[in-house]
């Protein structure tokens, strides 16, 4: 199926301006308020997001930069995230909602330029252009997730989701992978439900491992904003059921996921 750059820019664009409208009227105190994120405030998900659009920006106009400086970060081992985030905290909510537009701005303005197929270098692996895309999308959804959590917002959930589900089963071997362990060789069915009804489906008919229910509960769960016993998932089969207990749509070193009963009431 083809791939359209200009729609995957106007799904990420859309997701933008949903978290812009959440966090624009903040006053300063909802700034620093606790998400989900341990030892990370409101600011510090905004100030995440702002350093890693410019980041990719430099990868899709100047991959090979990119390659340059990432021997230095990656260096920095599993603290480089979060060692980010402080380094931000000096700034004000105001600066850093400014940071956070300009560099989607940017990045957004790169990424439509682009060849869906081309390949860009990250974090984890290279990706398509198109998949790259989809990452941006899906860090959006996911760290608004956060914030919304802190700020007790109930976000109404949209077919954008389909983006996520789909770098969640994409993503499939890297989460096990990234814990050492070998990947499965069967496959997974994933049979989802999109916001608006529509049927979202992934993987042969006829599998024997099967993971099938919201596409909001799976996308929280391939993000690990949620545990999965607090979804309404359900899962058939070991390879399935591995799977989702290793299951990261995102680069980077594993998570530690959420306890069971502290994920946000799924609706």
């Amino acid at each position: 199926m083809a791939v359209s750059m200009s729609e995957l820019v106007s799904d990420l664009r859309a997701e933008s301006a949903e978290l812009t409208a959440m966090i624009g009227v903040l006053d300063p105190a909802s700034w620093e308020l606790p998400t989900p994120a341990e030892g990370w405030a409101v600011r510090d998900q905004i100030s995440h997001l702002a350093w890693f659009d410019d980041a990719a920006t430099t990868a899709a106009t100047d991959p090979d930069g990119f390659r340059a400086a990432l021997p230095a970060l990656l260096s920095r081992g599993d603290s480089a995230v979060d060692e980010i985030a402080v380094a931000a905290r000096n700034l004000s909510p105001r600066q850093v909602l400014d940071w956070f537009h300009a560099a989607r701005a940017r990045s957004l303005d790169a990424f439509q330029r682009l060849d869906p197929r081309q390949r860009l270098p990250w974090y984890g692996p290279d990706m398509s252009a198109a998949s790259f895309v989809t990452a941006r999308l899906m860090e959006t959804w996911a760290h608004g997730q956060d914030v919304a959590d802190a700020l007790g917002v109930d976000r109404v959930p949209s077919v954008r989701l389909r983006h996520v589900a789909l770098l969640g089963v994409r993503a499939m071997a890297y989460g096990f992978a990234m814990r050492g362990m070998e990947p499965p060789s069967g496959p997974v069915r994933v049979e989802l439900t999109l916001p608006d009804g529509t049927p979202w489906e992934q993987g042969p008919e006829d599998a024997a491992d099967r993971v099938s229910g919201p596409a909001l509960d799976f996308c929280l769960l391939v993000t690990q904003r949620c545990n999965l016993a607090d979804t309404s998932l359900t899962v058939r089969g070991e390879t399935a059921a591995t799977w989702m207990s290793v299951a990261q749509a995102f680069a980077g070193p594993p998570g530690s996921g959420r306890p069971a009963g502290r994920a946000r009431a799924l609706a």
